[in-house]
């Protein structure tokens, strides 16, 4: 399971560390072959491990090809995901056309959200979480439309 917002660098060459935190559960999970993609909905990149992308994949698959938005949810995801494995070091390679989508530069966050991973530029990053954070905290949401989360 992957959770929180962890603060790394893009090096020269385009990799990232995955944090050691993380990599055991990795090897485990995957013999550190993961998955590299745009995320649909938002400017950053998701990370999967084979065997979620794998399911997800499948997902994707039986999607109607007779519908536009299927189509073109089909074909940002699966096009551009790219098969990376974490070197014994930690580190992922990011294919530059990825880093290019996602305006990735040296300063990256890799965020947990369970199951996969984010990789946002930081400033964006940083820039998201102070506007959802107005949206959530202000007078006007309808707090209707939130789950009832208990903690």
């Amino acid at each position: 399971m992957f959770r929180g917002a962890n603060s790394i660098n893009l090096d020269s060459k385009g990799r990232i560390a995955i944090p050691a935190k993380y990599r055991s559960g990795i090897l485990e999970s995957c013999e550190s072959h993961m998955i590299v993609t745009c995320d649909p909905y938002d400017n950053c990149l998701l990370i999967f491990t084979l065997e979620h992308w794998e399911s997800t994949e499948a997902d994707l698959q039986s999607l109607s090809n007779s519908k536009p938005l299927h189509r073109r949810l089909k074909r940002i995801m699966l096009a551009h995901a790219t098969e990376v494995d974490m070197d014994s070091s930690g580190r992922l390679l990011i294919p530059g056309v990825l880093r290019e989508r996602a305006s990735l530069n040296k300063e990256v966050m890799l965020i947990g959200q369970g199951k996969t991973f984010q990789l946002w530029n930081e400033t964006e990053w940083n820039k998201l979480t102070e506007e959802d954070l107005a949206v959530l905290s202000s007078d006007e949401l309808d707090s209707e439309e939130l789950p009832d989360l208990y903690y």
